[in-house]
């Protein structure tokens, strides 16, 4: 028996629905694996970041470390007096500080510790962020 508005017959119509049914579902198959897959991949990627900045770490901190003490070594024989001395002095130590901060503190520690003062302070955190992208898109502009 035909139908009136397509000309085909009822079983015909419902195995054409079924195929639809079973192409999107198909297709949704495969956009959903590839989505895993893509986040499985950014995941590692992520991880290998994470390793790889983490076993950095301890030299970085041992070549802050090592300029720390040669400002400390240096800062007496600076020309300019007390002032300037006293100012190599305080330099010194905040990089002796970064040293030990970086040498305690893993990467999500330490990017946690910066969303805590970017939320505390968004004016500023943006005006650093604007510069900082400024900077790096004069480094790889090509004129």
């Amino acid at each position: 028996m035909a139908s009136s508005k397509t000309g085909m017959a009822p079983t015909e119509s419902v195995s054409t629905a079924d195929k639809l049914t079973d192409a999107a579902q198909s297709v949704t198959d495969k956009v959903s694996d590839t989505a895993t897959a893509v986040k499985q991949k950014a995941s590692d990627a992520g991880r290998q970041a994470t390793e790889h900045i983490n076993s950095k770490r301890g030299p970085a901190a041992d070549a802050l470390e090592g300029a720390a003490s040669k400002i400390h070594e240096k800062a007496g024989s600076l020309p300019g007096g007390d002032t300037v001395q006293s100012a190599a002095h305080s330099t010194a130590e905040k990089l002796q500080s970064t040293a030990d901060y970086v040498r305690e503190h893993d990467v999500k520690s330490m990017l946690s510790d910066v969303e805590e003062i970017v939320r505390r302070n968004p004016g500023p955190s943006l005006l650093i962020a604007a510069a900082v992208g400024f900077l790096i898109g004069r480094a790889f502009r090509e004129d």
